[in-house]
């Protein structure tokens, strides 16, 4: 189920967006688990890499939505953002931060049903080539790309990147399982490798 947050300051804005994911869900038969926050400080300092989309507004006192974009950037690369907004010029910056798009406001259903549909797809792209792994401390997204090779080591799971290990619960049975056996093959019971990194 995707998870949608939305950061939004004007209460009456935020929930307008929830009763529009509402409608999505039941006019396009998905399930989205929706989260609300009034404060993009709140927000930042609560996230866990563990959303899918996050619908961000723009003009907000303390800190704007450009501000908090970019450091939502340096925690989390993958995460799918639309730039809700009075203010079509500010849009266009959002390119800096990777944006995928932006609805302005006021927001009505059709506009934003074509930009959910949007990004649901381009969701549907990235689940496939990405792992997400709960640390102790985290959520990961993992690009598979960057996945060299998962090792069972003391009855946990090492997840070896390029960017660095992440150690997680887990069976390697069950990594197996969700990963594409044409380019991650199983060598023994302790290794499942990315053939893409053999030498």
């Amino acid at each position: 189920m995707p998870k949608v947050i939305i950061v939004e300051d004007e209460e009456s804005h935020s929930k307008a967006l929830v009763r529009l994911c509402s409608r999505y869900q039941q006019e396009r038969g998905v399930e989205l688990d929706t989260a609300v926050y009034g404060n993009p400080a709140v927000f930042l300092q609560k996230y866990h890499g563990d959303a899918d989309m996050v619908l961000l507004d723009i003009l907000m006192p303390q800190m704007n939505g450009m501000e908090c974009a970019r450091r939502l950037r340096k925690r989390d690369e993958n995460v799918l953002l639309c730039f809700v907004t009075s203010m079509a010029q500010y849009a266009i910056q959002g390119y800096e931060v990777g944006a995928v798009d932006f609805i302005l406001k006021p927001v009505n259903y059709d506009e934003f049903s074509l930009k959910m549909d949007r990004m649901l797809r381009i969701l549907r792209k990235q689940s496939s080539a990405t792992v997400l792994v709960s640390t102790r401390s985290e959520m990961k997204k993992i690009d598979l790309r960057d996945l060299a090779y998962v090792e069972v080591f003391n009855h946990s799971l090492i997840y070896h990147t390029t960017e660095g290990d992440y150690n997680v619960r887990g069976s390697l049975k069950t990594v197996e399982a969700k990963l594409n056996p044409q380019v991650f093959a199983r060598c023994n019971s302790c290794y499942l490798v990315n053939l893409a990194h053999v030498q």
